[in-house]
């Protein structure tokens, strides 16, 4: 037993090891200019695919790597200190990946997971409107019944690999009188072509190189095979258990943002100098780097306490939402301090930290807003601790 133990931690901290030399050999040289001209990376996407990244929790018989949610919150936060926007493309691909693992058809695995592990197929989830975001229950994209087929009409927004993605788990509407609502809610695999395309791509603040599309669905068709499960009004249920692990990916990358703000304060804080000190020696700044230091490791112990929940099968809704909460707003502090310790020179686009202070806020939106969290956490505080 403890032969297996050890062969399994030498396997992910391996894994790990080729990670962090793929991100110092084949990201950080390059990610100023792409992100800068918002340009999306094909040649490094390449590279996560040869790496199995997009498989990284496919199981290894379709083809994946099997990875626990606690190796690849570790990757993700590597990833993100880097370049955040490079655990999008694949984290958004692999909830898509993972509704089919949990929830799909046998058939549906054996056609989809090989080539969702290989990258040969890539995409993502395809939930939020022009008219609804946090209430997905609102959504008002359509699929009927008509012949052999499921016809489909709508439009998403802010998908991300929306331009770049082949196909996508879109959450619809099969029931539009369902009581509750989301008992009328299913989850389709669409591939594009003519009558599902992405429109336009939309422009953002941060999380550049990542392309954040507006998709539209004229008279989709798509056959049955496709609805994930087989049977109509489970994609609620089955969108829900995705956001756990987007969740946690969300927090994984808010540890990593708030780890690279940190990283960068430390260094700059001992090569400027004031007064005939480096800066490192005020006290002001010295409480400034412990508040961002303590503040990024809580945040990465919440991220592991909800990824070992999640790989023991643990119902890990509100564990997810407390790491998500506590995670993305840490980046936001963090990153904010390490340009005020940078001073002007963080508020130009010479150092990395004017990226960090703009990719950091999208964290506390992505994957549900940080006061949905809190209404989460509270409702499953009541109920864990009934009197």
């Amino acid at each position: 037993m403890m032969k297996k133990e050890n062969m399994k931690i030498n396997h992910d901290d391996l894994i790990l090891d080729t990670i962090d030399r793929f991100l110092r050999r084949d990201v950080e040289p390059h990610v100023m200019k792409l992100e800068r001209e918002d340009i999306w990376p094909e040649e490094i996407v390449g590279k996560m695919s040869d790496l199995g990244l997009f498989g990284a929790i496919i199981e290894e018989k379709y083809g994946g790597l099997g990875l626990s949610c606690l190796t690849y919150a570790k990757i993700v936060e590597r990833v993100s200190k880097t370049w955040m926007s490079l655990s999008g493309i694949f984290n958004s691909h692999l909830i898509m990946a993972s509704a089919v693992q949990r929830f799909g058809t046998a058939d549906q695995k054996k056609k989809w997971l090989p080539k969702f592990a290989s990258g040969e197929v890539r995409g993502g989830l395809a939930l939020t409107e022009p008219s609804c975001g946090t209430d997905l229950q609102a959504i008002r994209t359509r699929a009927v019944r008509t012949g052999n087929d499921y016809t489909i009409n709508g439009t998403k927004m802010w998908i991300s690999n929306g331009i770049h993605g082949h196909c996508f788990a879109v959450l619809v509407k099969t029931d539009i009188n369902a009581k509750p609502r989301h008992r009328g809610m299913s989850l389709f695999i669409v591939e594009k072509g003519e009558s599902f395309k992405s429109t336009r791509k939309l422009e953002k603040l941060g999380y550049k190189g990542i392309d954040s599309a507006e998709l539209f669905f004229e008279n989709c068709r798509v056959p049955p095979e496709n609805l994930i499960g087989g049977i109509e009004g489970n994609g609620f249920k089955q969108v829900m258990g995705g956001l756990e692990l987007g969740r946690i990916n969300v927090a994984a990358r808010g540890v990593g943002v708030s780890q690279a703000a940190l990283d960068e304060a430390v260094k700059y804080s001992q090569q400027r100098e004031t007064f005939g000190k480096p800066i490192c020696q005020h006290q002001a700044i010295q409480l400034m780097l412990a508040d961002m230091a303590t503040r990024t490791e809580a945040a990465r112990l919440l991220v592991h306490r909800a990824a070992e929940a999640f790989d023991n099968k643990e119902r890990c809704d509100m564990e997810a939402g407390m790491a998500k909460l506590f995670a993305t707003e840490a980046a936001i502090s963090s990153s904010i301090e390490s340009m005020r310790v940078h001073g002007g020179y963080g508020y130009s686009k010479e150092f990395p930290v004017e990226r960090l202070y703009r990719d950091a806020p999208l964290l506390t939106i992505g994957e549900g807003t940080n006061e949905l969290q809190k209404i989460i956490i509270a409702r499953q505080l009541v109920e864990r601790n009934p009197i």
